[in-house]
């Protein structure tokens, strides 16, 4: 569909010489024009689409006001863009009748004030109309080659919302089915506006069966998934009424979304997605203003809360996972999220390194170790695991150091040691644990490097040299009890 309007008709060359005036439905001047037609044929109204330009001189218009305004009725009736009159071979001025009727409906009425070859304002019109054709089609090309290539790359939602954003040149969101922020990318307008009270505006969207237009709110919503099995929505800023291409944009990024979430083993990976992310970005600076403002749309509030880093390590090892079959570790990551929502905690959940990292957000007057040791009393009654668990950080400035303390003690922690300790803290894992924090120091490597590989040279016969040794660190303080 063409872009032309009627204003941006009456500002072209050809037609700005002829000194156009507008006698009525100046409303209607943002009409859309697919062609102009010159004619003084008074029964033309069956010959003409919608977004049709009517160009006469009046010779062969009826005189009579009912059959102007009649004439009127018949041109909006098919939506046409307009009516242009050339004044001077029939009427010095337009007939009132005709001018009330164009008002009464809404269609917009020019007088051409001076004479205009009729033949230059069609080809000058047809051509812009034509070349903005072109435009479109080549950018429907463009639209379709971008996400036949994300496609075939199989690329992830940040991919897909970066290529909407760019094809859009807005804002865009991407929601999940209970109207949770789980990614965005902000357009020319600051973030905060377009994400403000996000939750009880989306609610307030109600949405059909395809795309639809919110003009309250400003957006372009497309669903994710059928009605009945919705997993989201893919919302894009556009204040005023979309353009096909804009809707081509959404409806294709909202395919691609849907591709991608096919072929995806696990149903939850977009979640889990966003969780990681943001633990890492907290881990990394706990102050970042964008960082904490997407915890918040994530449903993990951060403001006047304290906050426990948690590791849980499978007690069984990594193994290959078959195409039905999930790892240790994603086994102990179901089962921690399902422990997560049993007890209503506010939580970053995610698999890392084969490990289940967890950041859990509470008041500041609950009792976070009493907390920690439910949560870890209930994921192991389904999966066996190690949990160590960070101090508890009075406010989000300090996150980096719970996550890390977390990771520090679950690797002080020794693989297939029998202990009734349900949750492992850094007090208890004592000069081990400095140990272990150390282990990846370059000097510290370097020390035993120099001190053990003698040993090793000098007993790689037989091996016995390191089990002595073994024995002698384990019994520093009896020779009996170490022979």
């Amino acid at each position: 569909m063409s872009v032309v309007s009627v204003r941006e008709v009456l500002a072209m060359p050809v037609l700005r010489r002829a000194r156009p005036v507008v006698l009525a439905g100046e409303a209607g001047l943002d009409n859309r024009v697919r062609w102009v037609h010159a004619t003084e044929l008074v029964d033309i109204a069956p010959l003409l689409r919608g977004g049709d330009l009517v160009l006469s001189t009046g010779i062969a218009l009826p005189s009579g006001p009912a059959a102007l305004a009649e004439f009127a009725t018949s041109l909006s009736d098919v939506q046409a863009a307009g009516l242009m009159v050339e004044l001077g071979r029939r009427w010095r001025e337009l007939p009132e009748s005709l001018v009330e009727a164009c008002e009464r409906r809404g269609l917009p009425l020019i007088a051409l004030t001076r004479v205009v070859r009729f033949a230059a304002v069609t080809q000058a019109v047809g051509e812009r109309v034509v070349d903005q054709q072109l435009v479109e089609l080549r950018e429907a090309e463009r639209v379709h080659e971008t996400f036949t290539e994300l496609g075939l790359a199989e690329a992830g939602p940040a991919e897909v919302l970066a290529a909407v954003q760019r094809l859009a040149g807005a804002g865009v969101v991407l929601e999940s089915e209970d109207h949770r922020v789980l990614d965005y990318l902000a357009g020319p307008d600051d973030a905060e506006v377009l994400l403000d009270d996000w939750q009880a505006r989306s609610r307030q969207v109600a949405h059909g069966s395809g795309t639809t237009w919110d003009e309250l709110n400003g957006w372009l919503v497309a669903r994710l998934g059928s009605r009945e099995r919705g997993w989201g929505r893919l919302v894009l800023q556009c204040p005023s009424p979309p353009t096909q291409r804009l809707v081509a944009v959404v409806e294709r990024g909202a395919a691609a979304l849907a591709l991608h979430r096919l072929h995806d083993r696990d149903r939850d990976n977009l979640v889990r997605r966003t969780h990681h992310e943001l633990l890492l970005a907290l881990t990394n600076d706990p102050t970042d203003g964008d960082v904490l403002r997407r915890c918040e749309l994530a449903g993990f509030p951060v403001t006047k809360r304290q906050f426990v880093g948690l590791v849980l390590r499978p007690a069984t090892p990594a193994r290959e996972a078959g195409p039905h079959r999930r790892t240790p570790a994603g086994e102990l990551l179901a089962a921690t999220v399902r422990a997560v929502h049993q007890l209503e905690l506010p939580a970053l959940v995610c698999e890392l390194d084969h490990d289940v990292r967890v950041l859990l957000s509470l008041p500041v007057t609950s009792a976070a170790g009493h907390v920690v040791e439910t949560l870890a009393a209930r994921v192991s009654r389904q999966q066996p695991a190690a949990v160590a668990a960070g101090r508890a950080a009075e406010g989000h400035t300090t996150i980096d150091h719970t996550l890390r303390e977390a990771h520090q003690v679950i690797d002080s922690v020794r693989p297939g040691t029998e202990t009734d300790r349900l949750v492992h803290r850094l007090e208890d894992v004592h000069l081990r644990g400095l140990l272990t924090l150390f282990g990846a120091d370059d000097r510290i490597r370097l020390f035993v490097s120099r001190e053990l590989d003698v040993l090793r040279e000098t007993g790689a016969d037989d091996g016995h040299l390191l089990e002595v040794l073994r024995a002698l660190l384990q019994h520093p303080t009896s020779k009996a009890d170490a022979a």
